[in-house]
């Protein structure tokens, strides 16, 4: 919030920023610990450590998280990422996909913190991906489902799969094989 303080004659007006403060409650069997500039949340379901941005400052506080700052902007979007956190820790976040395909059947494999998709479109070499943080693949016959405490992490490897499938130089019209989200 912008706070008017004095006008200059022949000058614009002159505003000043005004702190702004978010509060937000620790989900329970949650720990949260701010050392320097690293804020690590435990639960659960796995722990998430995240560098925080030096015009934010976080303090716990019993069981709430303050994200204060001048930006609003920057506040804001920490206090998603805290709030992303808390959530992951203490639920997790899940990605359900379905392998579809109309003319060769492809397999998705793992292979340490990579993916591999064999004969997708007929092709002889393996199509692979990264697997990003602490993201776990599950695969049962053409259901994928990815999981894990850090929703950046489980989105970006849903984002390496449907990047390493894309289809060039066919008719997108024809050729739908994929892998697809289902809810």
């Amino acid at each position: 919030m912008l706070k008017k303080s004095t006008l200059v004659e022949g000058f614009w007006p002159i505003f000043t920023e005004v702190t702004r403060v978010i509060f937000m409650q620790i989900p329970d069997k949650v720990s949260v610990d701010v050392s320097g500039s690293s804020l690590k949340v435990k639960g659960p379901c796995g722990e998430i450590v995240k560098s925080i941005h030096s015009d934010v400052s976080v303090k716990v506080n019993g069981k709430e998280v303050e994200v204060s700052g001048e930006s609003k902007m920057l506040v804001n979007t920490f206090s998603a990422h805290v709030a992303n956190m808390l959530k992951g820790a203490s639920e997790g976040y899940s990605i359900s996909l379905k392998s579809v395909f109309a003319h060769f059947p492809f397999t998705v494999e793992i292979k340490g913190k990579e993916f591999l998709v064999k004969n997708f479109l007929g092709e002889k070499t393996p199509r692979k991906g990264k697997i990003v943080g602490a993201t776990k693949i599950e695969i049962k016959g053409q259901d994928v489902k990815l999981s894990g405490p850090d929703k950046e992490a489980v989105t970006q490897t849903f984002a390496n799969m449907r990047l390493r499938l894309k289809i060039r130089n066919k008719d997108s019209r024809t050729f739908q094989d994929g892998l697809y989200k289902v809810q």
